[in-house]
């Protein structure tokens, strides 16, 4: 008797909004992506209320696309909430694939993803995909390690060429997710409006005996937009006390929630950071190097 493969969904899940030119490549090497047969991939992207027309554009030029609506006002975790959710109302899927709508995937990235899933005999699992700049030298996205237990900080995970590496820290920029892990931790925290709730959602999972992983190798092209995280000595006082508070800016009140729940121990630090960064940030205009972890060759 001849076995067939196990029939398995993909629900591939991405926010947009307002800006259509990068949507639209994301989509694009998405939805040209070939996946094994026995694999079904629904898309779903929310826009939300983009004023570019973005969301128009996506459901006239991208079809097989399961365009959702936002309010305007859902930010990145807010969206990807709202449509994780509306998701799993729509029946029973093996994995969730977490894609910022700046990626543009390699060809054959989704059904590598699978792959290095099927690598790990672990229940539960996040692997995640990592992304470099569009010149190709560095890493932009991807998993991270702890280097310092009690403030959290971190440096970015170069992948092997044929193993999952084990890891603590992910970017949702490319995140595959299975059943296993989203029926034992739920979905991204509500604690958190616009960004850290990926980085949440991984030490979370860790916490609660999912395993998390770097996939081999590099699935797409994704510039870091996060360079720079504070605003200049430039800045009136106003606009950076602002910016502090701001979902888009420091998120002062979901970053210290993020740190009580995970690095309780660097609260004090973190506060200070924060504060700096506000009132004095020409210490880190002038002191502050970030750093790029080079491509493997």
């Amino acid at each position: 008797m001849i076995h067939q493969p196990k029939q398995i969904k993909i629900a591939v899940l991405g926010c947009s909004y307002n800006r259509k030119q990068k949507t639209a490549r994301f989509l694009t090497s998405l939805v040209k992506q070939e996946v094994p047969a026995n694999c079904q991939m629904d898309i779903f992207l929310l826009d939300d209320n983009s004023p570019d027309g973005t969301g128009n554009y996506v459901e006239a030029e991208f079809p097989t696309v399961n365009l959702i609506r936002g309010s305007g006002s859902l930010f990145w975790a807010g969206g990807m909430r709202t449509l994780w959710e509306h998701v799993l109302g729509c029946g029973t899927y093996d994995f969730f694939l977490l894609c910022n709508d700046d990626v543009v995937l390699f060809d054959g990235a989704v059904s590598r993803l699978l792959q290095a899933h099927n690598c790990s005999d672990h229940p539960g699992n996040i692997i995640l995909g990592t992304v470099q700049d569009s010149e190709g030298s560095s890493i932009t996205y991807g998993g991270q390690k702890i280097v310092n237990k009690i403030t959290g900080d971190t440096v970015n995970i170069a992948p092997d060429r044929t193993k999952l590496v084990p890891c603590e820290i992910g970017n949702a920029n490319i995140m595959l997710v299975d059943k296993t892990t989203v029926d034992t931790i739920g979905i991204l925290s509500s604690s958190y409006t616009h960004g850290i709730a990926d980085y949440d959602y991984t030490l979370t999972a860790l916490r609660n005996g999912m395993k998390v992983w770097v996939a081999p190798g590099y699935y797409g092209i994704c510039d870091n937009d996060h360079i720079i995280t504070w605003l200049p000595q430039r800045t009136p006082l106003k606009k950076r006390i602002e910016y502090l508070y701001s979902p888009k800016g420091l998120a002062y009140n979901e970053h210290m929630v993020y740190v009580k729940r995970h690095f309780p121990l660097s609260v004090p630090i973190t506060h200070v950071k924060l504060w700096v960064k506000t009132l004095f940030p020409i210490m880190y205009d002038v002191f502050k190097k970030e750093k790029k972890v080079k491509l493997t060759p």
